[in-house]
């Protein structure tokens, strides 16, 4: 209790810290590894500050690829938790819209180059995709939430939405499957407090070729990628 009571007393200013850091700097000079440090940097310090211990196999990975991440969601620590374990990867999350108004916070992200995605809209939430689209083709791996959401039910992922497949076809890029086990114990969609000594283990699935796909396939595009990440994660959390 008294790691949970800390964390979220230093939540808020070290939030405010690295922020600012991150508006800080010079959009048109700083190198790509300098646009990601203060991100990379403040999931690191959240992991610490709340001591969540995170076990990731990335082995079936390139460290130095080029990837479209697609990752499953149950906890708003996932975040952090991803800002940390691809930490050699130039990453962008596509994510929610609200976070992008989170005061300081929100500005922080954009200036960072992750990209809002607004579900209400068919309009603008193509507009975004195309966004992370342009993204990628500058060198930087789009991470998306395939289920849109935080995920309530730990025995089984969402069924996933068609827009990160869009976004994945688009691209032109492997598709990188990221399974995540233990996040929705850590902390439950809905819960005000986390469970510190929750072991939270993410693994990496082999890169999925999408040239064998067309943009008219992606519904058999997302019914695959369902099937396999959905197997992987119940064999990772029966393990």
């Amino acid at each position: 209790m008294l790691r949970v009571l800390r964390f979220f007393l230093t939540l808020v200013p070290v939030t405010v810290y690295y922020s600012i850091r991150q508006l800080l700097l010079d959009q048109d000079k700083a190198s790509l590894d300098e646009k990601d440090y203060f991100g990379k940097l403040y999931g690191r310090t959240m992991l610490r500050m709340a001591g969540i211990k995170v076990e990731a196999d990335l082995s079936a990975l390139d460290p130095n690829g080029h990837y479209v991440f697609m990752c499953n969601h149950q906890s708003l620590f996932d975040i952090p938790i991803l800002f940390d374990v691809l930490w050699n990867y130039h990453m962008r999350f596509v994510a929610k819209q609200s976070l992008f108004r989170i005061p300081i916070y929100g500005k922080a992200l954009g200036n960072a180059g992750h990209i809002p995605l607004n579900r209400e809209n068919r309009r603008a939430a193509m507009k975004s995709l195309d966004a992370a689209v342009g993204t990628a083709k500058g060198g930087i791996s789009p991470l998306i939430f395939p289920e849109g959401t935080r995920n309530p039910d730990l025995d089984k992922l969402m069924d996933f939405k068609v827009g990160a497949v869009v976004l994945a076809l688009k691209c032109g890029l492997p598709v990188a499957p990221l399974v995540m086990e233990g996040s929705g114990k850590l902390l439950p969609k809905g819960s005000r407090f986390f469970n510190p000594d929750q072991l939270v283990r993410l693994k990496a699935l082999p890169p999925v070729d999408t040239s064998a796909y067309t943009m008219k396939d992606r519904e058999r595009f997302k019914d695959d990628m369902y099937a396999l990440m959905n197997d992987a994660y119940q064999k990772l959390a029966r393990s």
